[in-house]
């Protein structure tokens, strides 16, 4: 009985933390975390018609990315209540179906008190975290507002509003999940530490305060995992410093000391490197071998540059080049292992989404919502620049030949037809 019991409690286990379809997009910047779209081809040209398979009206406000799996999307918005005197928001999740549009559910989560809520960024939502789905289960998070788990039909299954900081700006960084554990930042302005609940049930794995002091804690960045010399890492950008850690036990394994702080780009690695931004005043880009231990700060930077270097949009690796675009729109091509600029271009335009990569084909969306293709490659050349004429801060999402756009008010599904 004893045995029996066991393997059924593996069975769930395997169920509920399987990995999605190759095609899917399970989590912020994709099945990579890095804006990679794999078995894909994506349209090159569309507008606010052509190439246009639907178009959905998104209730609220919300500037998380959507993700998609086996035929459905997920995002989070945050909708007043309407009979609330203190502007009240109800933190939502939504389910659409990917091949007509249709809202599915939509599933209040968390209610925020207007009365108390701090303030946000003018850029920013109180929906601003993208949510990550792994086998029969979806995860949602609003920053210090809390995370919860829902399956796939929108029931809750645990909700965790205990890890207490003072944000600045509102929420913003999303979660990962390592195993059966789901890490993510608390980088607030009072304290910063980054955390990991148990993927099963919300309860607190571990806690781990950065060590580096910064005079303006307040980060959003996501978190990536590597595994280096057979050991997984957690990347972690945040104000004053990135850090690697033990994705186990929060032990820090190596850090390297900056001047930055609002650090929002995801990290990306490749070539042995990984590729960090060091966010407000002067942004600068690092490349870090991350073989070390300790503060590595004067022995593992590879190269840097702060030449057009990004606050918002996080970096993208392809091939031997290294992507960016900076928040004014200067679009650059690097050498990833010695930082040579190969091109530097403007597309015009303010920039805060992510840039992804299909097919040697380069997409890049600019907060006016104005898409700018490009061929991937040391020489720059532009495929085709597309306008839907409504503000977007999400980043892109694809999946089964489609590009996913969220703008302020709707959600495309772009795709040739």
């Amino acid at each position: 009985m004893k045995r029996i019991c066991l393997l059924l409690s593996i069975a769930v286990s395997l169920e509920t933390i399987a990995p999605v379809r190759a095609e899917d997009w399970p989590e912020f910047r994709g099945p990579t975390g890095q804006g990679h779209v794999k078995g894909s081809s994506l349209p090159a040209t569309w507008d606010s018609k052509r190439n246009v398979v639907w178009k959905q009206d998104i209730p609220g406000r919300g500037w998380s990315s959507p993700i998609i799996c086996e035929g459905k999307v997920y995002l989070t918005t945050a909708v007043p209540i309407a009979e609330s005197q203190s502007n009240d928001q109800a933190l939502e999740t939504l389910c659409l179906d990917s091949a007509s549009g249709k809202i599915l559910w939509q599933k209040e989560v968390f209610r925020q008190d207007g009365a108390t809520a701090p303030g946000i960024h003018s850029k920013n939502s109180h929906a601003s975290p993208t949510p990550l789905i792994a086998g029969k289960r979806l995860y949602v998070h609003f920053g210090h507002q809390g995370t919860a788990c829902l399956d796939l039909a929108g029931n809750i299954l645990w909700q965790n509003r205990s890890l207490t900081y003072a944000p600045v700006h509102g929420n913003g960084g999303s979660p990962i999940l390592v195993g059966d554990a789901l890490i993510f930042h608390c980088d607030g302005g009072d304290k910063a530490f980054v955390v990991a609940l148990d993927a099963d049930s919300g309860q607190l794995r571990w806690k781990t305060d950065r060590s580096v002091e910064s005079d303006r804690r307040f980060s959003f960045s996501t978190p990536l995992l590597i595994t280096v010399n057979g050991r997984k890492q957690v990347i972690s950008s945040a104000s004053g410093a990135v850090y690697a850690y033990d994705p186990q036990t929060g032990q820090e394994i190596w850090q390297v000391r900056y001047d930055g702080y609002s650090v929002i780009p995801r990290p990306v690695f490749g070539h042995g490197l990984v590729f960090v931004c060091t966010g407000y005043t002067s942004p600068s880009l690092l490349a870090i071998r991350p073989d070390g231990h300790g503060d590595v700060t004067e022995t593992h930077v590879a190269w840097s540059t702060n030449r057009s270097a990004p606050h918002a949009p996080s970096p993208l690796l392809v091939g031997a080049e290294l992507y960016m675009v900076s928040d004014n729109g200067v679009a650059s091509c690097l050498d990833a292992k010695t930082g040579h600029v190969h091109w530097q271009q403007s597309l015009r335009g303010s920039y805060s989404a992510s840039p992804v990569e299909a097919d040697g084909k380069i997409y890049f969306l600019s907060e006016q919502g104005t898409a700018v293709v490009l061929k991937a490659g040391r020489r720059f050349e532009k495929l085709a620049t597309n306008a839907l004429q409504e503000s977007a801060l999400a980043s892109f999402a694809a999946a089964d030949k489609a590009l996913f756009i969220r703008t302020a008010k709707h959600l495309y599904r772009i795709q040739e037809r």
